[in-house]
């Protein structure tokens, strides 16, 4: 009896067609979506080109390769895409408090420091490149001769060690020569899903800054951790 009704006031099929025409992209879109009648008269390609050519000109001529896509789809991946571009970047999913880092110095077989520092603690400019500085305060600083052969590792693990992320593991640069600093440097690999690109695009550099003791040899005194990236 209501279908009956409904049939009863519809609009005849040719004013919908008409009226089809004088419609904006957000109003032919919701009336598509009244019934499977009305989908078919809003969704024709001589409604939808011209507002795909004019909006997404570089969209419009991806018809000419698939035939098949129809222009009203096409203007709703642009429509789509536009909006994401808009919308604020998602928070991020770990932040420092979430992290631990672990940086370890090694002279040939001997461990000359290890500094662990929770990510909470590191007091970092989140509108310049990430850095930090440790000043190593430890009652069992190894002293050392100065060494051309020093090794650094830079572990980031995630707290509750659900993971581990290795971001450098290198040999010193240079010399290293009393009271100035040596470097250790290594460009990050790719993420997994992105293994095609050959490289991550990002550079880890660790300084260490040394001081002599009372024996005239040399302890590390300070740590300098950076990640830049090599496109900027």
């Amino acid at each position: 009896m209501c279908l009956r009704t409904h049939n009863r006031y519809a609009p005849p099929w040719e004013v919908m067609v008409l009226v089809a025409n004088h419609l904006e992209p957000k109003a032919l879109a919701m009336a598509a979506c009244v019934c499977k009648s009305w989908f078919t008269s809003m969704s024709s390609d001589h409604l939808w080109k011209p507002f795909c050519s004019t909006r997404f000109p570089s969209l419009s001529r991806l018809q000419a390769t698939d035939p098949a896509v129809s222009y009203r789809r096409l203007y709703s991946l642009g429509y789509s895409s536009a909006k994401r571009r808009l919308r604020e970047p998602l928070k991020p999913r770990l932040s420092l408090e979430n992290l631990t880092f672990a940086i370890d110095v090694h002279g040939g077989d001997s461990c000359i420091v290890t500094i662990v520092k929770p990510g909470g603690e590191l007091d970092i400019d989140p509108n310049a490149v990430f850095r930090f500085d440790i000043d190593v305060h430890c009652e069992n600083l190894v002293v050392f001769d100065v060494l051309d052969n020093l090794k650094l590792t830079w572990n980031v693990v995630l707290n509750g060690f659900k993971g581990v992320f290795t971001v450098m593991e290198s040999k010193g640069k240079g010399s290293f020569v009393p009271e100035t600093k040596g470097w250790f440097s290594e460009e990050l690999p790719s993420p997994g899903c992105c293994s095609s690109m050959g490289t991550s695009g990002l550079v880890a550099d660790v300084s260490i800054g040394l001081r002599g003791s009372s024996s005239g040899k040399k302890m590390v005194e300070k740590i300098t951790n950076l990640l830049v990236s090599i496109y900027t």
